[in-house]
């Protein structure tokens, strides 16, 4: 039945509803993506600067980019491939390129309606732009315990099975050892708080994503005379126009949608609930930057799998054989040896384990939009993760993850609601940035000019 319903709810609903929302973004923000792409990079030049008691830009960014950087840009865009050919990856470029905007929209509103802690730092995110923009707290509430069980509980289980069974095929290790180390690796992390996410993920991220990257270009520059080939070969596979590729056009679209929308998160509001934390003086500041990190996953990343896959003999269309992430390993090491095989592995374990942790702080979100004083209930929480952690190492989790997916389904439904109900504010908030930069202006945002929403003045008193 689960199965069912997500067929029904991925294959139809979200495909129709995100291309629409993505494609109604762009129009309307005129292009937000394409107009500010040059100032996404600028958030690099932040890579080694803190901000005293917040997060900063690029600490939000790099904590985002290890959601949304997992076994997706390894594992699923074999799959993909193997469903859909070559095709799909022109679909997934170009619904991560409609999803960058989204993603701006999303991230600037949860800037916009953050709230200030206590202790200085920031909360914020779809429940929280859905409560004070809306004005709707039973909507608030369901997609907060919407968040709490995708990412807070399923999820997390879901990557340890990935890390598990990964250390058991390449290199042995029984998946007690490896949910036993994962548990406790995971716990030092999280027990930390949200700037001992940022400070991990602020080495991990980096170095995983980069890495593989770089593997990525060694393996393209041994075939540079090969890529306008593979080029060709992915424009005509997307429209059909190559009969020798399995899957047609319409498994293609299919499969280039759905992969790239499970691999960038643009719409869920996931990233939103870290964009909201970070040190910013306009909230488009940080919109732009998140436009970046989806930007990052499915133009760069997946993009860098796809090739080393369609480089290789590895893939064959049409033919039965290796598929997901054992069709990565398989191409990585026909390039470069088998030595390959073990780095994906490693790159699928980090992918994982910063997955992981990210998953945790979404968890905490939810939470916090329940209870901000009560210590005692995400001391709870925090065990019970690593509970799912060490359990979710040992089992079969084909159900778990066909329950998390049912759940990010409708997480994405009410996220998009609420972002189409608050369209006419971020489009005021996108001209308030827009105006102030054409002035000459660093773009930085004044509370009392909005005093007609219900904006936290204490989260933009500096």
């Amino acid at each position: 039945m689960i199965a069912v319903v997500n067929d029904w709810l991925w294959n139809y609903v979200l495909i129709a509803v995100l291309l629409t929302m993505g494609t109604f973004f762009t129009l309307s923000s005129r292009g937000v993506q394409f107009r500010y792409f040059g100032k996404m990079f600028g958030v690099l030049k932040d890579a080694f600067h803190h901000e005293r008691g917040h997060l900063t830009s690029f600490q939000a960014l790099v904590v985002s980019v290890a959601g949304r950087v997992g076994s997706g840009n390894i594992a699923g865009v074999a799959v993909a491939i193997t469903l859909g050919g070559p095709g799909a990856i022109f679909w997934m470029w170009l619904i991560g390129l409609m999803g960058m905007a989204t993603s701006c929209i999303e991230c600037s509103l949860a800037q916009l309606f953050k709230r200030a802690e206590p202790d200085g730092s920031y909360r914020g995110g779809p429940a929280f732009y859905i409560k004070h923009g809306l004005k709707n707290t039973k909507l608030a509430a369901i997609y907060s315990v919407l968040l709490l069980i995708t990412f807070g509980l399923a999820f997390p289980a879901v990557q340890s099975f990935v890390v598990a069974s990964s250390m058991q095929s390449s290199f042995g290790f029984s998946t007690f050892t490896s949910g036993l180390v994962l548990t406790l690796c995971v716990g030092f992390v999280v027990f930390g708080g949200i700037k001992r996410i940022a400070s991990v993920s602020e080495i991990i991220v980096p170095l995983m994503a980069v890495g593989y990257f770089a593997l990525a270009v060694y393996i393209l520059a041994m075939h540079l005379a090969d890529l306008p080939g593979i080029v060709a070969l992915i424009v005509k596979s997307a429209f059909g126009l190559d009969s020798a590729i399995g899957g047609g056009i319409g498994a293609a679209i299919l499969q280039g949608v759905r992969r790239g929308l499970f691999s960038n998160e643009a719409g869920l509001g996931s990233a939103p609930n870290v964009a909201a934390v970070a040190y910013v003086k306009h909230p488009v500041q940080q919109g732009i930057v998140q436009a970046f990190s989806v930007f990052i996953d499915t133009l760069i990343l997946c993009t860098a799998t796809a090739a080393m896959i369609l480089l290789s003999d590895a893939y064959v269309p049409g033919a039965e054989g290796v598929e997901g992430v054992a069709l990565t390993q398989r191409a990585v090491a026909e390039q470069v040896g088998a030595w390959g095989e073990t780095y994906v592995s490693i790159a699928l374990i980090l992918f994982a384990f910063s997955s992981i942790i990210y998953n945790y702080y979404l968890g905490e979100n939810s939470l916090d939009y329940f209870s901000e004083e009560n210590q005692r209930l995400f001391t709870v929480f925090r065990f019970a993760l690593l509970g799912l952690v060490f359990w979710g190492s040992s089992q079969d989790l084909g159900t778990i993850f066909g329950f998390a997916d049912l759940t990010m389904g409708l997480l994405a439904v009410v996220n998009l609601l609420g972002l189409a109900l608050l369209a006419p504010i971020a489009r005021r908030l996108l001209r308030d940035y827009d105006d102030q930069l054409a002035a000459g202006k660093e773009p930085s945002f004044d509370a009392e000019q909005w005093r007609d929403l219900d904006i936290d003045a204490k989260a933009w008193r500096d």
